[in-house]
């Protein structure tokens, strides 16, 4: 048996060439089908790449909890009143949700004078503990950020953000210089900003960030805090404590258990989940959309396959008469189907695989960053995927108008004018 027939392939590309246009328009239905689903399916990642990298390095394993007023009276007190979280709430959290990895409090004391030699701005000061650089994704460029220890002691030590630093100390390393902070001297022992500088995080920026005790000691704030946020456990969702978490914390404060509205709260991960059900579903109608333009490519071959049949009967009989098989007649038929299929397919997958490529590596070497968009690829399952796709719709263009070859009555064939 031969591997490569020779006469055969020169027969069919033969054909091909009597036949350049006819060959060319048949081609184009399957290029322009891979080359859709491809290009579609890059694209859709691109823009999955682009949400996705909002959420930067943060956790998304995450609730934000804030406190607000009452809505209705409970337990001696009336509707309206303002509630003020402390850092008991979240000692009774972790006591009493073993699910809880970590708990991250800040506290906002607005906008004080934070001055150093002769330069004096309005910054924002906050209160924190050690775990909100993990929750929000915060860069610490020199030095540290706060630590246990700190907490502890009470230190009066500061991290500052990165426009903070440039305007106090320019180019200067600000370890360890001090500022001041409404009259109360801090050492500076680290510079932060946000891994990725986004409009709603600039504040980041611009803002001190104290030990949370420190805040207590030195301003007087009584351990209050404005919010924090609750990290889970890989192993569980932030749905299944979300509930427990907030009756909590209306029990701790004699809240009515059906006031809605007296604990707020942000399921972060289950916006994320959201956000990934959504890309879910637009990477399905994008493989809707070019599986059904592939369709449309692969019944444009088999119905000029079943042309060139029609037009080759007499061929077809004279080569039964001779003492060619059925099997002969349907192989023939099925290469050049397959040929035409693979090449057209091959070539829409490079194509679109090389636009995707070269916008990725535009928008990397020129630094460009479009909201919403990063990154576009090609996955190589998407691309194996493509391959297998082109194999079995060339089978399926060729095998009709071939079956119907291997029937052709040799008589009659040669009758056929």
């Amino acid at each position: 048996m031969k591997i490569i027939d020779r006469d055969k392939w020169q027969e069919i590309l033969g054909t091909i060439r009597k036949n350049k246009l006819r060959t060319f328009l048949t081609a184009l239905g399957v290029f322009w089908g891979i080359f859709m689903l491809v290009f579609l399916l890059g694209m859709g990642k691109g823009l999955e790449n682009g949400v996705l990298k909002d959420f930067g390095g943060a956790a998304n394993n995450v609730m934000y909890v804030w406190p607000q007023r009452t809505t209705k009276p409970f337990d001696g007190y009336a509707a309206g009143r303002r509630l003020r979280f402390n850092q008991d709430d979240l000692a009774a959290l972790k006591r009493e949700l073993p699910q809880i990895e970590n708990l991250a409090p800040r506290a906002h004391l607005g906008s004080l004078p934070v001055s150093y030699k002769d330069i004096q701005e309005m910054y924002e000061i906050r209160g924190e503990e050690t775990e909100m650089p993990k929750v929000q994704a915060l860069v610490i460029h020199k030095g540290r950020y706060i630590n246990e220890a700190d907490l502890k002691e009470r230190r009066k030590i500061a991290a500052i953000g990165t426009r903070v630093a440039t305007l106090f100390f320019g180019d200067a390393d600000p370890i360890g210089k001090h500022i001041r902070v409404k009259g109360v001297d801090f050492k500076v022992i680290g510079v932060y900003g946000p891994e990725q500088l986004k409009p709603w995080n600039q504040d980041d920026t611009e803002s001190v960030v104290i030990p949370l005790t420190t805040m207590d000691q030195a301003f007087g704030t009584q351990g209050e805090i404005d919010y924090f946020a609750c990290l889970v456990k890989e192993e569980y969702k932030v749905a299944a404590i979300e509930d427990k978490l907030k009756d909590i914390l209306k029990f701790r404060h004699h809240v009515h258990p059906d006031d809605i509205e007296a604990v707020g709260g942000f399921n972060l991960q289950k916006a994320f989940t959201q956000i990934q059900g959504l890309f879910l579903g637009i990477k399905l109608f994008l493989w809707f959309v070019g599986i059904g333009t592939l369709i449309a490519g692969i019944v444009g071959v088999s119905n000029i396959m079943l042309i060139i049949v029609k037009e080759r009967t007499k061929e077809i009989g004279i080569r039964k008469a001779l003492g060619a098989t059925p099997g002969s007649i349907v192989n023939m038929i099925l290469t050049e189907s397959i040929f035409i299929t693979a090449l057209s397919g091959y070539l829409g997958l490079a194509i679109g695989s090389l636009i995707i490529g070269g916008m990725s590596y535009l928008m990397y070497m020129n630094d460009i960053d479009v909201q919403n968009f990063y990154n576009p690829e090609v996955d190589v399952r998407v691309a194996i995927f493509a391959i297998m796709v082109l194999v079995i719709a060339g089978l399926f263009a060729g095998w009709i108008p071939a079956r119907q070859a291997s029937k052709v009555n040799p008589v009659i064939a040669l009758k056929d004018e």
